[in-house]
C-alpha cells in the first residue's frame, strides 16, 4: 500500500512552498537537459526554453493528470550530430520534428486500436525488469559525475570531489528520512544547496560566468530546413525512445499507485512527448523526454503536484533570457550533482524492484528468470546494436526493452502450469495409494 501523497495531482501549494518544490525540479533536470546541447552543437539556452515550453504543452495534453518533466534526450545525441556534420543543423532540427511526427502517428494507432496490447507485450515481469535497468544503467554516470574530474582532457580521480558527493548524498538522505514538515519534502534541494555551500568552502566554484554574464540575454535560435534524409535516419530513434518513454509512464504509475496507461492514457502520454519534441525542433532544440531524475524527486518526496511540475517549466523558460540566472546554475559542481543523482537513480531502480515484488513475479518459473536476466545483463552492461547504415544506434535500455518484449512473446507460457498439473496428479495417485493402502490394512 503506497503512502498517501503529500500533493496530488492538482493540488496547489501556497507560494512558499510552491517555489523551492519547482527549483528542485529544475535542479534535477538541468545537469542532463543542458548536457545534451554541449555535446551536439546546440544552444543550452534554447533547451531549457523548448524542454519548458514542452512541459507546460505535454501538462495539458495529458489534461493535466501526468507530473512529467520534460528534458533534452540522450537518445537523439549521436543522429544530431551525424545529420549536422553532413547536412547542417538545421536538417537535424528537421529530422528532430519528423520524430515528433512518429510518436503522434503511435500515439494514434493506440487511440484507435487501445492499448491493452501494451499489457500483453510488456507484463510486469518485463516492465519492472527495465525500470531497474533505467536506475542502475544510470549508476556509472551517477558515480562518474561523483569522484571524476577532468584534467587537461583526461578524466582522473579525484578525492576531494567524491567526498563532496558524499557530504551531498549525505545532505539528501538525511533530509529525506530524519526531516518532518517541509524539510522533508525537499531533500533533493536541500542536498544541492549544502553541497553548494561546501562546494564554495573547498574553492571549486568557479564565479567568473556568473560576473561576466548579462542580465537579459536572447538565446540564438535554429531554423528546420527540410531534409528526408534527416527525417528517415531519426524515425527509427523515435521509434526506440517511445520504448523508454512507456517504462518511465510505467514507473510514475507505479509511485504514484494508479494506471496512468488508462487514465488519461498512454496515447495521451505518447502525443505529449511528441508534440513536445516537434516545438523543440522549431526553435533549434534538441528532442525532449521525460525524465528519470524529476521522477526520482517525485518517488522520494511525495509530491505529484502538476503546478509544481509547471512551476519548474516556468523558472526553465525565464532562465533562458536571464542570463546571471542561467549562469549561476552552470556553476552548481559535478560532484554534487553527482551525489544527489546516486540517490535519484537508486531511487528508480528500486521502484522497479517493487513492481516485480507487488506483482507476485515467481522466479521459480525459469521463463521470469531467464526474461529478467537478460533484460537486466543487456541494459546494465549497455549492450548496443550499431546499424551504421541507417546511422542508427539501440543500446542499453532501449535494446534490453526490445530483447524483453521478444522473450516475453516467444518463450512458451504454459510450461509451468504443465509442471503443476504433472505435480497434482501424483500428489492424487498418491493419495489414493494411501487410501488403498489404508484400506488394506483395516481389512
Amino acid at each position: 500500500m503506497s503512502k498517501k501523497p503529500v500533493l496530488d495531482v492538482n493540488e496547489m501549494p501556497n507560494l512558499l512552498r510552491w517555489i523551492p518544490l519547482s527549483f528542485q525540479h529544475l535542479f534535477a533536470m538541468f545537469g542532463a537537459t543542458i548536457l545534451v546541447p554541449i555535446l551536439t552543437g546546440l544552444n543550452p539556452s534554447v533547451a531549457l526554453l523548448s524542454s519548458g515550453i514542452g512541459t507546460l504543452a505535454y501538462l495539458i495534453i495529458t489534461k493535466g493528470k501526468i507530473p512529467a518533466y520534460l528534458g533534452s534526450s540522450f537518445a537523439f545525441i549521436a543522429p544530431i550530430i551525424s545529420v549536422s556534420k553532413a547536412d547542417g543543423m538545421g536538417a537535424a532540427m528537421f529530422g528532430s520534428f519528423f520524430a515528433g511526427i512518429i510518436y503522434a502517428i503511435v500515439a494514434l494507432i493506440i487511440f484507435k486500436f487501445g492499448s491493452d496490447w501494451i499489457h500483453k507485450i510488456l507484463p510486469p515481469v518485463v516492465i519492472g525488469s527495465v525500470v531497474i535497468v533505467i536506475g542502475l544503467g544510470l549508476a556509472t554516470v551517477a558515480v562518474d559525475m561523483a569522484m571524476n574530474v577532468t584534467v587537461n582532457g583526461q578524466t582522473v580521480y579525484s578525492l576531494k570531489h567524491f567526498l563532496i558527493a558524499l557530504a551531498t548524498l549525505s545532505i539528501a538522505v538525511v533530509a529525506s528520512t530524519v526531516f518532518r514538515g517541509f524539510l522533508g519534502v525537499i531533500p533533493i534541494l536541500l542536498g544541492i544547496i549544502g553541497g553548494y555551500i561546501i562546494s564554495l568552502l573547498a574553492g571549486i566554484v568557479d564565479l567568473t560566468k556568473v560576473y561576466e554574464a548579462p542580465w537579459f540575454a536572447i538565446p540564438t535560435f535554429t531554423t528546420p530546413e527540410f531534409s528526408w534524409k534527416a527525417a528517415i535516419i531519426m524515425a527509427p530513434v523515435a521509434l526506440v525512445t517511445i520504448t523508454e518513454h512507456i517504462g518511465h509512464l510505467m514507473v510514475t504509475g507505479s509511485i504514484m499507485d494508479r494506471d496512468l496507461v488508462k487514465d488519461p492514457g498512454l496515447h495521451r502520454s505518447i502525443l505529449g512527448d511528441g508534440v513536445a519534441t516537434s516545438i523543440a525542433a522549431l526553435i533549434g532544440g534538441p528532442p525532449n523526454t521525460t525524465y528519470g531524475e524529476n521522477i526520482g524527486v517525485m518517488a522520494i518526496t511525495r509530491v505529484y503536484s502538476i503546478f509544481v511540475i509547471a512551476g519548474a517549466a516556468i523558472f526553465a523558460m525565464s532562465f533562458a533570457f536571464i542570463g546571471k540566472l542561467g549562469a549561476l546554475i552552470t556553476t552548481i559542481p559535478t560532484p554534487v550533482m553527482g551525489g544527489v543523482s546516486i540517490l535519484l537513480f537508486g531511487i528508480i531502480a528500486s521502484a522497479g524492484l517493487r513492481m516485480l515484488v507487488e506483482n507476485g513475479i515467481d522466479y521459480s518459473d525459469k521463463r521470469n528468470l531467464v526474461i529478467s536476466s537478460v533484460i537486466m545483463v543487456i541494459g546494465v552492461g549497455n549492450a548496443a546494436l550499431h546499424l551504421k547504415g541507417i546511422h542508427v544506434d539501440i543500446e542499453g535500455m532501449a535494446l534490453a526493452t526490445i530483447i524483453g518484449v521478444i522473450l516475453n512473446l516467444v518463450l512458451p507460457k504454459n510450461q509451468q502450469v504443465e509442471i503443476e498439473i504433472e505435480a497434482d496428479e501424483i500428489d492424487v495417485r498418491t493419495q489414493r495409494s494411501l487410501n488403498a493402502k489404508t484400506v488394506k490394512e483395516s481389512l
